[in-house]
């Protein structure tokens, strides 16, 4: 029987919603070109916000709710602890994903591992916040790293029956907890304070869904979740002119936004963009949401090349992405240093080790020896997209990316 942490009832007083609350201000900016515009002063104190205020509620995020009440477990690969997330609301009423720290920032994921079973790292959620606002496409939700108190932070304030039994003191005297669901959830998968606290990533939630639609649509490159079998992305070359034909890739920028989605995807190392999420309200050439990017920077000696096959295959990429890109290529604002200078400002630096970031300065020259393939093939003038039309498509399309 394993012993369990006092919870103690709380009588906090909460105070009354306000309307200049950053995260309500972050949610009411979110317009057709971006999450936040450039230089948000409500995202600056969003995340000063998450960082700081205390948490006056925790709870299972929909997704592990969804587990509890349905689970076909012979489709299951993995145990369920490796994938494990909370929602905190804080004394603002401003909601919160909270995934915990799973693999130290020196930990790479073993050459074997199936990119579908990964752990979920929150330092990559983290990093990829401050990635996607360097890149200038404003894409990814606030996110800040935070040490959290989970006897205090988790277990006192939350209601949930089920998050509370899962909760117990290890032989160390140290305070965990791991997630409740139908197949593999053991203690051995459990996280653990130190004794009480334990590093974790904090993403501000989106407006809800009944406020903001939002449409969840498959990735066309979308990979194989077997362990076995190939898409036909990855067997024919020509795949790209089949999307062409498919709409709304036909005639509007959606294509272009699923190669910058696959830019970013590139860079941190993640293979698991198996769908991606879009305003409704935007219509089919609002922006694409890059959300869930825990699977990245996994591993940092290894640039898996296939990620870009919506660049190599298309030979198409928006010029102001282009731009941004080149830009961050010059010895004065290498990408590796804007990086390492704005992550600087978490409170859990260092957020990623040396060799992940200057990774990110080799998979940005390779990116760039892809467009440059592309355009030695075809020509500026059709690889080179303005941001609001398309290009004409290139007659033989498709590139051989080193590596």
């Amino acid at each position: 029987r394993r012993r369990r942490p006092q919870r103690e009832g709380l009588n906090a007083t909460v105070p009354p919603l306000r309307p200049d609350a950053a995260w309500l201000q972050f949610q009411l900016g979110i317009s057709r070109d971006g999450l936040y515009p450039r230089g948000s002063g409500a995202v600056e104190r969003l995340l000063r916000d998450m960082r700081l205020l205390g948490t006056v509620s925790a709870d299972y995020s929909q997704d592990e709710k969804a587990l509890l009440g349905a689970c076909d477990c012979t489709q299951i690969v993995k145990p369920s602890g490796v994938h494990l997330k909370l929602v905190l609301r804080l004394q603002d009423y401003g909601k919160v994903m909270f995934k915990p720290m799973r693999q130290k920032r020196e930990e790479e994921t073993p050459e074997d591992v199936f990119y579908f079973v990964d752990f979920q790292r929150h330092n990559a959620e983290i990093a990829a916040f401050h990635l996607d606002r360097i890149l200038d496409f404003r894409r990814v939700p606030p996110t800040v790293g935070r040490l959290i108190n989970v006897t205090r932070e988790i277990l006192e304030v939350t209601k949930n029956e089920v998050l509370q039994s899962v909760f117990f003191v290890s032989p160390a005297g140290n305070v965990c907890f791991f997630a409740k669901c139908p197949y593999m959830c053991k203690t051995e998968y459990a996280v653990c304070g130190n004794p009480h606290l334990l590093e974790g990533s904090l993403s501000a939630f989106l407006p809800s869904l009944n406020l903001a639609p939002r449409l969840s649509i498959p990735n066309p490159w979308i990979r194989s979740y077997s362990f076995e079998g190939k898409e036909e992305w990855e067997v024919n070359p020509l795949y790209c002119d089949t999307v062409r034909e498919i709409y709304p890739y036909s005639n509007s920028n959606r294509l272009l936004n699923v190669i910058d989605m696959a830019i970013f995807d590139f860079l941190i190392g993640n293979m698991d963009r198996h769908h991606y999420e879009m305003f409704t309200q935007f219509g089919d050439d609002g922006f694409l949401l890059h959300l869930d990017n825990a699977r990245g920077f996994g591993r940092h000696s290894h640039d898996e090349t296939s990620i870009l096959a919506p660049l190599s295959q298309c030979c198409t990429i928006k010029r102001t992405t282009l731009s941004r890109l080149q830009l961050l290529a010059q010895p004065e604002y290498r990408l590796s240093d804007v990086m390492r200078e704005s992550l600087l400002q978490d409170r859990l630096a260092p957020v990623l080790t040396e060799p992940h970031l200057l990774a990110l300065d080799r998979r940005l020259r390779l990116v760039l020896e892809a467009v440059r393939t592309c355009i030695d093939t075809h020509g500026e003038a059709k690889v080179v997209a303005n941001d609001t039309t398309q290009p004409e498509a290139p007659t033989s399309r498709g590139v051989k990316l080193n590596g």
